[in-house]
């Protein structure tokens, strides 16, 4: 698995990004007054790990699994409960530390190219994704947000969907590009996952 010259080139300074990147993972936290569908839609596009993690579902779904729907709807109505049990102030514990292991998981999936049946991508990508709908049921309060939990609900649906168009019009045309692609979205898990475990500085 060798790499043009041109990526190898680039490749440091995009793993530096990756890592700086990840101290700012929850950085769109959304306003206490309610908000509309719109700001929804793009808050999935605030997260670093939220972004990664459901283009990666896409994409690893798009490689090798035999029913391309199946991870991306579990991860979309799992969120969903996940984002209930926020708004219910249910304490859910090691959020920060799943959602990161998320990262971890899916991008080895995603290098390795490794399959799963039905049942077992389903009950896998939804697990990882009632934490992250805890997240963002945190961020979000209540039910007064009912229009935005509907907006991000379409905009992590249009996110998969970019990570398996991603995953067939470009990742599936070059040997090398999944494997790299993965490994680089498994860094970003494994960071984020140390600095969890290391708590607040």
């Amino acid at each position: 698995m060798r790499l043009p010259t041109s990526v190898r080139r680039l490749l440091p300074g995009l793993l530096l990004a990756l890592i700086g990147s990840a101290a700012h993972a929850h950085g769109g936290e959304l306003p206490s007054a309610p908000m509309g569908f719109l700001a929804g839609l793009l808050h999935p596009l605030s997260g670093l790990d939220h972004m990664a993690a459901m283009l990666a579902v896409g994409v690893w779904s798009a490689l090798v699994l035999r029913s391309v729907w199946v991870a991306p709807l579990a991860f979309v109505l799992a969120m969903d409960a996940g984002v209930l049990a926020g708004f219910a102030g249910w304490d859910v514990p090691l959020v920060e530390p799943m959602i990161a292991a998320s990262l971890l998981v899916i991008g080895l999936l995603i290098t390795l190219r490794q399959p799963l049946s039905v049942l077992s991508a389903g009950a896998l990508v939804g697990l990882f994704a009632l934490f992250h709908g805890a997240a963002h049921g945190a961020e979000l309060g209540d039910l007064s947000h009912g229009p935005a939990l509907l907006g991000m609900m379409a905009g992590t649906a249009l996110l998969q969907l970019a990570g398996v168009a991603l995953a067939r019009l470009v990742l599936s045309r070059h040997a090398w590009l999944p494997q790299w692609s993965g490994l680089l979205v498994a860094l970003l898990g494994g960071v984020m996952m140390l600095r969890s475990m290391q708590g607040p500085l």
